[in-house]
């Protein structure tokens, strides 16, 4: 049973508007909860309270589809449940009421955007080998990159015994110690970027999604989620 949680958080999460702005919103009186004027401070049920905006009911999360964006931290396995692993992403969403499940997967040591939903249509769609929806990564690596290495990253090897489609490459940093890469990928096979540069004895420091189709993880803190607003729920779709 999730806990009760301060109003403008909630408003937060399901994308109304900023913490800020939804205080401005509640003290402006367009904030309703069970048919009465919000006030700051109060603390709303997600699952029983019904929360309107101008009028406009919010509904319950558990009688609506949803999707979630959620900044996957390094050490959480993408499952729902795992007795083998310390940490799943499902205790960082614990708290929403509605029934989750990742869309995809990002490996245990990787970060970054990770969309949670319980659109099962939604998800299908998204990690169908046929959408070719654009992932973007952040990709940290020892040392220097040749332009050899460079050329078998964008222009795709061999894995499974199929190539992997070309990959879209940018130089973000050079430094003696480390190279960060921006890595553009259209299809999803499994740990497919440190696959890669494992066969290139390419040593992955960091990896980390910072972009799906049009959505971007901007500075959405790490272990934290929130509700993506309606026109970005449209335009995945049209993706």
């Amino acid at each position: 049973m999730p806990e009760p949680i301060r109003l403008q958080k909630y408003l937060a999460q399901r994308g109304v508007a900023s913490r800020r702005g939804a205080e401005e919103m509640i003290l402006a009186g367009r904030v309703t909860v069970n048919g009465r004027i919000a006030e700051i401070g109060m603390s709303v049920d997600p699952q029983d309270d019904l929360v309107a905006v101008d009028g406009q009911a919010l509904g319950q999360q558990r009688d609506r589809p949803v999707v979630l964006m959620l900044h996957k931290p390094r050490g959480n396995v993408t499952t729902m449940n795992d007795p083998h692993a310390a940490r799943t992403v499902s205790e960082l969403v614990k708290d929403y009421p509605a029934r989750l499940f990742p869309v995809g997967r990002l490996d245990k040591d990787s970060e970054g955007l990770l969309l949670m939903t319980n659109d099962g249509a939604l998800a299908n769609a998204l990690t169908h080998p046929s959408s070719h929806v654009a992932k973007i990564y952040r990709v940290t690596l020892r040392g220097t990159v040749s332009d050899v290495e460079k050329e078998k990253l964008t222009s795709g090897m061999e894995l499974d015994g199929r190539p992997t489609q070309p990959i879209e490459l940018r130089v973000l940093a050079e430094e003696l110690d480390r190279t960060v890469l921006q890595l553009i990928l259209r299809e999803g096979r499994n740990r497919q970027i440190r696959r890669m540069c494992e066969a290139l004895d390419l040593e992955v420091l960091r990896l980390k999604r910072t972009a799906l189709g049009p959505l971007k993880l901007g500075l959405l803190p790490a272990g934290q989620w929130r509700e993506l607003t309606p026109e970005e729920v449209r335009r995945l779709r049209k993706q």
